[in-house]
């Protein structure tokens, strides 16, 4: 097995086998691309693409982007989870029209003194949209490197982690488009060298991965050590007017959803007890939302008579999609009939 014979195998299987993304054509759009980086980071393709043409259609260029208001950059991301990235997303276009007169850089370096770009996005940006010989690794390039290999170490460890750059970057020399063989490895550990029900009959690399020929597919890489997540309680309440508007307050810049908008909420280690929560509050239902690093559980109540203060405002329906909302948000939204 070489390098060369690997990055042959996998330019000419994606040329066939890619799928058809908007941010994917044979002239790559940087704007786009960037856009659709950011949007994929921890999100599955198929959440992406119903969010990404709206999203670029908001927001055109990086100079519409960078003047707009960061609610409305919330807003339009609303549903896709992980804000702090459309945060980021923001902050870096407005960095790029600050320092760069509004051109997104091509050098790994400026890319990656950008605001919310890393090592990965930056290869991604110079090797996908620019043509350099750059490298990527993902979970899902790691994967395939591990298999190709039969490398049964933790892909946490550093040495781990370092090995695969390395790889990688052996890979993007040798090959005859960095770009096509980035999104290839990409595309290889997204569709088909999966964490589960691995197709390897449908495997470019079949013939060379040594994990296939000694059978650890399933066991190579090892499962990550889950870290514990830490369990947060909510108390939220639904307050309603005579014109079926709801009551809605911001939270803080900082911290887990900052800057969304959601119906008034007390959040705390311990649960809320129901008096707490005033004698007209009735608990109408309970459910548990799951983010990456906690455990949410919501008690979500209605109340007709709630003491309104300073920054809590009833919205309508409409107001309320053009804002920031959560996923777990809509999801009281969504008990109350109001969605």
């Amino acid at each position: 097995m070489t390098d060369a014979a690997v990055c042959q195998s996998l330019e000419a299987w994606f040329a066939r086998a890619m799928r058809p993304l908007p941010w994917r054509v044979s002239l790559r759009d940087p704007y786009r691309s960037l856009v659709s980086e950011f949007m994929l980071q921890q999100t599955q393709v198929s959440r992406v693409l119903e969010k990404f043409e709206p999203f670029v259609e908001r927001f055109p260029n990086i100079g519409v982007l960078a003047a707009a208001d960061e609610e409305a950059v919330l807003g339009e991301w609303s549903g896709l989870g992980y804000y702090r990235r459309a945060r980021m997303l923001h902050a870096c276009a407005q960095a790029i029209v600050e320092n760069h007169s509004g051109v997104i850089p091509s050098g790994v370096d400026e890319l990656m003194a950008l605001p919310g770009i890393g090592r990965y996005t930056a290869g991604a940006m110079a090797s996908m949209v620019f043509g350099d010989r750059e490298p990527l690794v993902d979970g899902n390039v790691m994967r395939v490197l591990q298999r190709l290999h039969n490398n049964a170490d933790q892909q946490t460890d550093p040495k781990t982690i370092k090995w695969a750059w390395e790889r990688a970057a052996g890979l993007v020399e040798a090959s005859g488009d960095p770009g096509a063989l980035n999104e290839s490895l990409m595309e290889l550990g997204a569709t088909v060298c999966t964490p589960k029900r691995i197709q390897c009959e449908r495997c470019p690399l079949a013939g060379m991965c040594e994990a296939l020929k000694a059978g650890t597919t399933e066991s190579v890489p090892p499962p990550k050590p889950r870290a514990k997540r830490k369990e947060l309680f909510c108390a939220s309440v639904l307050v309603t007017d005579d014109a079926g508007r709801v009551l809605f307050e911001q939270r803080a810049p900082d911290g887990l959803w900052g800057n969304m908008w959601q119906v008034p909420t007390i959040e705390r280690d311990d649960r809320p007890t129901a008096s707490e929560m005033g004698q007209a509050a009735e608990l109408i239902d309970s459910f548990i939302h799951q983010t990456t690093h906690r455990i949410v559980c919501f008690d979500v109540y209605r109340c007709d008579s709630w003491e309104i203060t300073d920054g809590q405002r009833f919205l309508s329906v409409d107001q309320i999609d053009s804002l920031g909302v959560s996923n777990a948000q809509r999801r009281i939204l969504e008990i109350s009939d109001t969605l």
